[in-house]
């Protein structure tokens, strides 16, 4: 490891660590991110070269053409991360428009129980199969505006909320389409739908019933719903009982309909959640121009363009800072060294070196280390590396799973943690130990299955 690359390691720790004292430093999060961003490119910067003849061998544009090629490269990352990015914030919008306009209200009904131990495991199960459905991020938005109808303590909510990012990240981990890291193995042809669903369902519902069973003996008593006033109740007139219905059934409907949408047209996911989102708008537009003139005034609040407003910008620009300072260190050749090196002190033994990456899932973004194994380890004809091989399975459980073990650690820790405000600090000290043991019996399940079963 170079100098310059040792300083561009550090910056990146150093940022990480100060985000991880958050509630020490008072600091935001997403502004620590963008500075982690500016300052690991800058020091790359320093001299490119030696990172260009490395990781882009066919780049001959020597001196003259080096700043273009750098140019080119975060633009191709920043077009990755941006397409995560417009995918949160019309996810989160689609969700905010159902839930002011009343379309959760009958899940009040549906879900309704005094038992704080019974409604976490209705929640769980719940986000566990909506994430293998959706995706991991937009099923722990509509989770939050549940709980938030449901639970009016916040202590009550936050391990509510914690369950569900352990959930949402189970329940990705099994389904070709419920995680980034499995779409991309599936797409590369690493792993079939058939083989991934049968091997890991298991592991990946055992990791989430047994931190399930853990955290509900920190819940005791009985549930004080939300009241609703007679205010919030009158707000809720604007829209009939059918239109409600049908603003829900086209937002989440059309949350489920977008992964149908990627295997139609091929079109990045984004491309299915803004339809969903200009379909939606349209719909409630039309909705309110149908409205009596007195009952209006009040819904204009309601209207899409006011509700875009109250986007959580502070987690966009986070997520925006975190991804590209981790391209950073995929392009510096630190990840996938980091992977290489796993494989030769462990001798390539595949339970270790995926649990190990799956660790690190939780530290970093676990979909460049994903793109990382996928670059470095050939497929084979036969063995741990074949098609649904222990090592391509394992990697789309580890990866998946692995990132809830700190609460940054996926895109479902990172909404929920800018939807609650839960502290890293907070998530590391009461939840982080729960989810390792979910993960680590969900191994050896796995291990048990492929030994003794298939």
């Amino acid at each position: 490891m170079t100098t310059l690359t040792f300083m561009i390691v550090l910056a990146f720790v150093f940022g990480y660590a100060c985000i991880a004292t958050e509630s020490l430093t008072k600091v935001n999060k997403a502004a620590i991110a963008l500075l982690m961003f500016v300052v690991c490119w800058t020091l790359y910067m320093f001299d490119p070269m030696q990172y260009l003849s490395a990781m882009h061998p066919d780049y001959t544009g020597g001196l003259a053409g080096m700043a273009e090629k750098v140019t080119s490269i975060i633009q191709e990352h920043l077009g990755d991360t941006s397409t995560t990015l417009f995918f949160l914030m019309g996810a989160m919008t689609i969700v905010e428009i159902v839930d002011q306009n009343g379309g959760f209200n009958w899940v009040r009904t549906v879900m309704k129980t005094r038992s704080k131990r019974a409604l976490m495991w209705r929640i769980a199960f719940m986000t566990f199969i909506l994430s293998a459905i959706l995706d991991n991020l937009t099923t722990s938005i509509v989770m939050i505006m549940i709980l938030r109808k449901l639970v009016a303590e916040r202590q009550d909510r936050i391990i509510y909320a914690s369950l569900v990012i352990i959930a949402a990240n189970s329940g990705g981990a099994f389904s070709p389409i419920g995680d980034v890291t499995t779409i991309m193995l599936w797409n590369k042809g690493l792993i079939t739908a058939v083989g991934v669903i049968s091997e890991i369902l298991i592991p990946s519902l055992v990791s989430m019933i047994i931190p399930a069973f853990i955290l509900q003996y920190q819940l005791k008593g009985e549930l004080h719903v939300p009241e609703v006033n007679s205010g919030a109740e009158a707000d809720l007139g604007d829209f009939t009982e059918l239109q409600r219905r049908a603003v829900f059934c086209i937002g989440v409907g059309g949350l489920m309909f977008v992964p149908v949408f990627k295997s139609i047209t091929h079109l990045p996911p984004f491309v299915g959640i803004l339809l969903v989102l200009g379909v939606l708008w349209t719909t409630t537009e039309l909705f309110y121009s149908h409205l009596h003139r007195g009952h209006d005034q009040g819904g204009t609040m309601k209207r899409v363009s006011n509700l875009l407003s109250r986007i959580d910008m502070s987690t966009i620009l986070f997520f925006l800072g975190i991804l590209m300072s981790v391209a950073c260190l995929s392009e510096v050749g630190v990840l996938q060294a980091l992977g290489q090196g796993l494989n030769v002190w462990f001798d390539g033994n595949h339970y270790i070196v995926t649990g190990i990456i799956g660790v690190l899932s939780s530290i970093v973004d676990n979909v460049p280390l994903v793109a990382g194994c996928m670059g470095m380890y050939p497929v084979a004809p036969t063995g741990d590396m074949a098609v649904d091989g222990i090592f391509w399975q394992l990697l789309a459980y580890c990866a998946g799973v692995g990132g809830s073990m700190l609460i940054i650690g996926s895109a479902a820790g990172v909404v929920v943690m800018g939807l609650e405000k839960i502290t890293f600090g907070w998530y590391m000290k009461k939840i982080t130990w729960i989810a390792f043991v979910g993960y680590f019996v969900g191994i050896v399940c796995y291990w048990a299955l492929r030994t003794f079963v298939f």
